[in-house]
């Protein structure tokens, strides 16, 4: 099967004014990764959104994005929605989704189909 993504780290999934949810295991992953504990971590990188807690932005970005090196700073230990994105089975949703979520990325294969991408997902063991 053919290649279908390579990150160009542009950064463009890492921007907005809001960013992915965490999850307490994923809270607790990057405050050990940073040495904070787990009060510090909240305080300094996160905001509750509601019932949510996300990562906090910075001039448009993620708290943890690197503009400079178009890097995230906590690579090894980022969300999981992160580490999956955009390689997700919601861009699966229908192709009007997975058109949008391409067109914004420029790390997916050109002329990579709806078909190809769904085909991709579900021989990926780690996306079912």
């Amino acid at each position: 099967m053919k290649k279908v993504f390579e990150c160009k780290r542009c950064g463009f999934c890492c921007q907005g004014e809001s960013t992915v949810s965490l999850l307490p295991e994923e809270i607790e992953r990057m405050a050990v990764y940073l040495g904070l504990s787990k009060d510090d971590f909240l305080k300094r990188y996160a905001v509750r959104k509601d019932k949510r807690i996300e990562m906090k932005t910075i001039n448009g970005h993620c708290i943890f994005y690197d503009e400079k090196e178009g890097l995230c700073r906590v690579h090894p230990v980022k969300p999981d929605r992160c580490r999956e994105w955009p390689l997700h089975p919601s861009i699966l949703k229908d192709v009007e989704s997975f058109e949008i979520i391409k067109s914004t990325c420029p790390g997916f294969e050109e002329g990579i189909s709806w078909e190809e991408m769904k085909e991709y997902l579900k021989k990926n063991e780690s996306f079912s």
